[in-house]
């Protein structure tokens, strides 16, 4: 099972993670919180939303657009976003979408080949969780998700630029 580390006002930690990664061929269990495929979501999703039993989440290929999901974001508990390779970079751009187009205030994880080095950029966009691949332990990725003192842009953060700070 993955380790799951959450960022909460600018500091990681540990998190225990209560849902389930499923595979489309896995059972869904009885009970609990469960991660599915886009696939699997959009085939069964309205009947495990409708049971208000178990958490639901959604994993998104970065090959997928998080826009199928707008209708359905306000139940959506989690919405993990794959890093198949540390090199692509397309999971960013669905974790702004998510916070700044959907205003999505659910967790929105980074999995798959996630290193400690993209911390500070996740965050910009959104992200708020982490399973690390290079085994980043919290006090590493506080560190990497607070690395740079100055922004000089706007993002999904809201950290005030460096213009802003300036001009106080």
């Amino acid at each position: 099972m993955p380790k799951l580390i959450e960022l909460v006002d600018g500091q990681a930690r540990w998190a225990e993670d209560s849902f389930a990664h499923l595979a489309d061929e896995d059972p869904i269990p009885s009970a609990g919180d469960v991660i599915l495929s886009l696939a699997r979501f959009q085939a069964e999703g309205d009947a495990l939303l409708a049971s208000n039993s178990r958490r639901v989440g959604v994993r998104i290929e970065p090959d997928q657009e998080v826009e199928v999901l707008a209708y359905d974001l306000p139940r959506i508990a989690v919405v993990a976003l794959a890093f198949p390779k540390f090199r692509d970079g397309r999971a960013y751009t669905s974790a702004r979408l998510l916070r700044e187009r959907f205003s999505y205030q659910g967790q929105i994880r980074a999995v798959g080949d996630v290193l400690q080095e993209q911390a500070g950029f996740m965050v910009r966009c959104g992200f708020d969780a982490f399973e690390p691949a290079d085994g980043a332990t919290p006090d590493v990725l506080t560190k990497a998700a607070n690395r740079f003192r100055h922004v000089y842009q706007r993002a999904a953060d809201d950290r005030p630029i460096a213009l802003d700070e300036r001009a106080v």
